[in-house]
């Protein structure tokens, strides 16, 4: 799967903001070229709350086992959840950093390296291995999202 057709396939998923920082936007420096999706159906950032995926094209300070140097090198990160992560890891989110995995494998998914702990899941370059993988699970950390919304939006009413 290619950068586009990530974004397509979550374009597509209601009440998404896609938010791509660059140049001149005040967004800093080290996110540009990125992408982060929220669940905003009002359009706007959510203030309290973290986009459900992302797409880095680089290393960060801290994360660099991913090996996203590499040329034409990319991870998609997932917030799933405990549930999903635990079905499709076999271990529950506090295990996920003595997997053993090789976070910079193209094309598997394994616990993030940096958040695994918190119930996310990356995959390097998807391609055919994980592309179905890659759409459900993106269609969960949707949902679970939205569900955060809803919930917050919820307590907010008198």
């Amino acid at each position: 799967m290619t950068i586009e057709e990530i974004m397509g396939f979550v374009g597509d998923l209601d009440g998404v903001l896609t938010l791509r920082p660059g140049p001149g936007d005040g967004s800093p420096e080290i996110s540009w070229g990125d992408t982060f999706f929220y669940y905003a159906p009002d359009g706007r950032v959510p203030q309290t709350t973290q986009p459900f995926a992302t797409i880095v094209t680089k290393d960060y300070p801290e994360d660099a086992s991913s090996r996203l140097d590499r040329p034409d090198t990319f991870r998609l990160n997932l917030s799933v959840g405990r549930d999903a992560f635990t079905g499709w890891t076999g271990r529950q989110p506090r295990e996920a950093a003595t997997d053993g995995a090789d976070p910079s494998e193209s094309d598997a998914l394994v616990a993030h390296p940096v958040y695994g702990t918190l119930g996310w899941l990356a995959v390097v370059n998807p391609g055919p291995r994980t592309e179905a993988a890659v759409r459900e699970l993106l269609g969960t950390a949707h949902h679970l999202a939205r569900s955060r919304h809803e919930r917050r939006a919820g307590s907010d009413s008198p």
